[in-house]
């Protein structure tokens, strides 16, 4: 299952980038977000691992980010893998006008499991709906100051 998510972000692309490229800021954006772990690599760069657990409901659901391509500011790749899952996502970040960022992001979910083949074929808009979230969530954040933090 593949499909791409855009926004306008009202700030410069180097102010964009400085945000999104702090892992302590994640919690800010990324709803659920509990804990996140430097696995391995130096972290940010190509080939670092990171793991993110996310409180979703009453479920915990945990990730593992590799870092696949930083060419920052323009784009920035990594997979996020699960049971079941693969998720490939590449992000790209144009300038529009120097005061202006427009963030595209490309998404691709590859599943192992038949339940997980069964939710993306039936339910494929749920998939781009918390993609489109996160990227509204970072918008509010990096814009305004806004947080969906749990722990605030």
């Amino acid at each position: 299952m593949k499909y791409t998510t855009e926004i306008i972000i009202d700030l410069p692309r180097e102010e964009v980038i400085t945000k999104l490229d702090n892992a302590e800021n994640m919690k800010h954006w990324q709803k659920g977000l509990v804990n996140y772990e430097f696995l391995d690599g130096t972290p940010g760069q190509e080939g670092a691992k990171m793991k993110l657990e996310y409180q979703m409901g009453k479920r915990n659901v945990e990730l593992i980010e590799t870092i696949i391509k930083r060419n920052l500011p323009a784009e920035f790749h990594a997979t996020y893998d699960t049971k079941g899952v693969h998720n490939i996502q590449l992000n790209y970040f144009h300038d529009i006008d120097g005061k202006s960022t427009k963030w595209v992001s490309e998404s691709e979910f590859q599943f192992d499991s038949l339940g997980m083949k069964m939710m993306g074929w039936l339910m494929p808009g749920a998939f781009k709906k918390q993609s489109m979230k996160y990227a509204i969530d970072f918008k509010n954040f990096a814009e305004k100051g806004t947080s969906v933090a749990i722990d605030q």
